[in-house]
């Protein structure tokens, strides 16, 4: 007479060895289901077990991209710094940008030359007697005075608030995005050495009053870019700014 298996004499059904406590049993592996079957979904972990991480998705087009710092090479088309500028380009910009504030200012001048020529009268002696100089010149100022019209020194003081106006325009453009309209055409911009970004409203208007100490000895400041290694005029260096190309 047998009674099975000695190990088990009372015919228990062996159960499935129990883990560790608060782990769930092993699961026995089964095999891939054959073509046409369901698939079975992917078992989530259980509460308790270290969740995997996820990868970092890669940042979706469209959305801006960490820009590289200063000195690193840029990307064309990006607007990135690709170098100092040149003087040649330098010297483009400024000329550009002098006659765009100037145009209409020259215009204006030229009108109030026209009017004041044209209402000139010559001084009148007749009531003056010989050698006396204090009534001839008294004459020749009333003479010189009828001749400039109200009109003229109008224009004057216009084109000389559109001059003024049109500089700032020039500071405020440059502080904000590094660029004017002449920087902008020639592909330079300005920037902070320290930093890369625009100088600001404050520290550009600095830079374009130290601009007076590039006149002394005989424009040696505006040369110095030549063989700077920054390619700083004396304005740069006080302003702590440099000059450099985009693309």
């Amino acid at each position: 007479m047998s009674f099975g298996d000695p190990n088990n004499p009372y015919g228990q059904q062996p159960q499935a060895p129990q883990g560790p406590y608060g782990q769930q049993p092993p699961v026995p592996q089964q095999g891939q289901p054959g073509y046409g079957y369901p698939q079975q979904a992917p078992q989530q972990q259980p509460y308790g077990y270290p969740q995997q991480q996820a990868v970092p998705q890669q940042q979706a087009y469209g959305y801006p991209q960490q820009g590289a710092a200063y000195g690193q090479p840029g990307m064309p088309g990006m607007g990135m710094p690709t170098g100092y500028a040149s003087w040649g380009a330098r010297l483009g910009a400024f000329l550009l940008d002098g006659l765009i504030i100037a145009a209409v200012p020259i215009i204006l001048y030229i009108i109030a030359g026209v009017m004041a020529a044209s209402s000139v009268s010559s001084p009148d002696y007749s009531s003056c007697q010989t050698g006396d100089y204090t009534c001839m010149q008294n004459a020749a100022n009333d003479a010189a005075a009828s001749s400039t019209p109200v009109g003229a020194i109008i224009m004057i003081a216009l084109a000389w608030l559109l001059m003024i106006g049109g500089t700032f325009f020039l500071i405020a453009k440059e502080g904000s995005s590094g660029q004017t309209p002449g920087k902008k055409a020639l592909g330079v911009k300005v920037i902070k050495e320290a930093t890369g970004q625009p100088l600001g409203f404050g520290m550009t208007f600095v830079r374009y009053l130290c601009r007076y100490l590039n006149g002394l000895l005989c424009g040696i400041g505006w040369l110095w870019p030549l063989w700077d290694d920054k390619s700083q005029t004396f304005a740069d260096k006080l302003a702590g700014s440099v000059v450099v190309s985009v693309k």
